[in-house]
Formats: C-alpha cells, sequence, structure tokens
C-alpha cells in the first residue's frame, strides 16, 4: 500500500511538471510572437516612412526677383543754422514672383514718391549706425507694401546709402 500512495504521488508530481511545463511553452510562444510583432510593425512604419521621404522631395526654391527703384537724392531734415546734408540712396526692391514685379512696374511713381517724401524727414541722427538703417530699411518696405497692396514686397534692399 505504500508502494501504491507513492506511485500515486509520483503520478501527481509528474502531472503537476507537465502543467507547469506547458505553461512555460505558452509564454514563451507568446512572448516570441510578441517580439516578433513589435519588430514585424517597426520595420513596417519606419522602412514606409523613408520612402515617403525619399519620393516626395520638395521642387527646389524658386529665385527672388529684384525691382530696381531709381536712385535717389533727398536732402534731410536740419535745425536753423545747421548746414543741409543729402542722402543718395540706390534701393532695390525683392519680391518672390515675376508676376509681382510685373504688378509693382506701373506703381513706382508711387513708390518713388513715398521715399522721397519720407526720407526727406529724416535726420541724419535717424541714420546712425546699423540700427538706423535697420529701421529706415523696415519702414521703407512697410511702406512699399501699403502702396502696392495687394502685392508684397519681400524686402527693401540697399545697394548704395550715402549721407553727404
Amino acid at each position: 500500500m505504500a508502494e501504491n500512495e507513492q506511485a500515486e504521488g509520483a503520478g501527481e508530481g509528474a502531472v503537476a511538471s507537465t502543467k507547469g511545463n506547458k505553461l512555460k511553452l505558452i509564454i514563451l510562444v507568446v512572448g516570441v510572437l510578441a517580439v516578433i510583432g513589435i519588430g514585424a510593425a517597426g520595420y513596417f512604419f519606419f522602412s514606409h516612412h523613408s520612402e515617403k521621404e525619399e519620393h516626395a522631395e520638395a521642387p527646389p526654391p524658386k529665385p527672388p526677383v529684384f525691382i530696381e527703384v531709381p536712385d535717389m537724392l533727398v536732402n534731410l531734415s536740419a535745425a536753423p543754422g545747421e548746414r543741409v546734408q543729402y542722402l543718395r540712396v540706390k534701393v532695390v526692391l525683392e519680391v518672390k514672383e515675376d508676376k509681382q514685379a510685373e504688378a509693382i512696374k506701373p506703381s513706382m511713381p508711387r513708390v518713388t514718391d513715398i521715399f522721397q517724401t519720407y526720407m526727406r524727414e529724416l535726420r541724419a541722427s535717424d541714420l546712425t549706425g546699423s540700427a538706423g538703417l535697420f529701421r529706415l530699411k523696415e519702414e521703407l518696405t512697410r511702406r512699399v507694401n501699403l502702396a502696392v497692396a495687394p502685392t508684397q514686397v519681400s524686402a527693401v534692399l540697399f545697394k548704395e546709402i550715402v549721407v553727404q
């Protein structure tokens, strides 16, 4: 009888170890499948993403178009008794497309007038240093955009600026 009990005990241990082995095998298979699934998803996502970047190249940007403004010579504002100083400026307008340049050319007399009336009110001290020239450039850009609206000028560029 003792032998039967040992045989039954050994049978229960074998059943328990078989259940443990099956559980370990299931966990191992699920883990392997999860790793393979994550790897496949990562490959699919990243490989298609990089292919789209290669095929979707942006066209090279178009070079800007420049419009010459007639040279201007204006006398600067001065207090009574001070010597008169002059400002000579050569300006170029920068636009993005040829269509915009063609739209601005008929308005060029208006642009020249706006520039001259503004610059005649300046003093020589307003143009000192790079900050003074930056303010002048920004103000001229704002004024030209108002004059040629709805067309927009990207920038006013100085070719030459001399205070005498």
